[in-house]
Order: structure tokens, then C-alpha cells, then sequence
């Protein structure tokens, strides 16, 4: 298991799926950043469902990767949020990103990753949720990587 590591990062199923997906893009960066001790990664078990069946259905022979990813540097795990966190983001998010936003709020995450634009486009989402949501290339810059 990956030691504790002061930039616990909450990540999204995009990041994951494109990191294991794609071994040489910036969302490897971010899994390599966790392998390497830079990060500690943060999941929820509807990003892990999510990551399984997208790859299971679109990329089946990455499955190898994101096994030997989750046994050699396993991220840490938060359970699914209640029905009540996730009504709470309805309003400003469909509701399986809804899902995932109040499991990363939960999980009080130094920084939620993520490559969709919804998150990011949500202006209000930073302010009242108090995540600090960046995109990939912003967390790269930011721990100057």
C-alpha cells in the first residue's frame, strides 16, 4: 500500500480510465505521481465501478493494467456518498456527477482532479463545496512536476 502522502488528490474516472488507458499522457502523469509518492490518490467505489465497466466495454485488454495499478499502488477507497449528499449537488450537476462530487467532498481531498468541464464550468461549486477543483494540467503545475 502507498505510504501517506501530504497532497491527498481526490481523482476522477476520466483521469483514471485515460491513465491506464494511455501509459505516456497527462492523466499517467498524475497515476505516475501516485506511485511515486508525490500524491496520495483518492477514489470512490462508483469511480472505481465506472473505470471497470468503461474499460471493460471500450478497452478490455487495459483491465491487466488497472489491476496490477490498484494491487501494486492501491489508491485509497471512500464509500459511495448518501442519497442525501448527492441531492445536495443535484441543482448543479446530473446526477451520477452529483454522485461523485459529494464522494470527493466527503473524502476531504487537498485537491479534486478531474478532466470533465462540468465540474469546472460549475463556478459555484468551489465556493460552496470548498473543493479546490483543478483540471490535470493544474495540479502538474501546481506541485511543480
Amino acid at each position: 500500500m502507498a505510504e501517506k502522502h501530504s497532497h491527498r488528490t481526490f481523482i476522477d474516472s476520466n483521469v483514471l480510465i485515460s491513465g491506464i488507458y494511455s501509459p505516456k499522457g497527462t492523466p499517467a502523469k498524475i497515476l505516475y505521481m501516485h506511485v511515486s509518492g508525490q500524491i496520495a490518490i483518492v477514489v470512490s467505489q462508483l469511480i472505481l465501478m465506472e473505470t471497470v465497466l468503461t474499460l471493460r466495454e471500450k478497452k478490455p485488454d487495459a483491465l491487466s493494467a488497472l489491476n496490477a495499478f490498484l494491487i501494486n499502488s492501491p489508491p485509497e477507497i471512500v464509500i459511495n456518498p448518501s442519497i442525501n449528499q448527492v441531492k445536495k449537488w443535484t441543482g448543479y450537476l446530473h446526477f451520477t456527477d452529483a454522485a461523485i462530487f459529494a464522494a470527493a467532498i466527503s473524502a476531504e481531498p487537498e485537491y479534486f482532479v478531474t478532466g470533465d468541464r462540468h465540474f469546472h464550468s460549475a463556478l459555484a461549486l468551489p465556493e460552496k463545496s470548498g473543493l479546490r477543483i483543478l483540471t490535470l494540467a493544474q495540479l502538474i503545475k501546481l506541485l511543480d512536476v
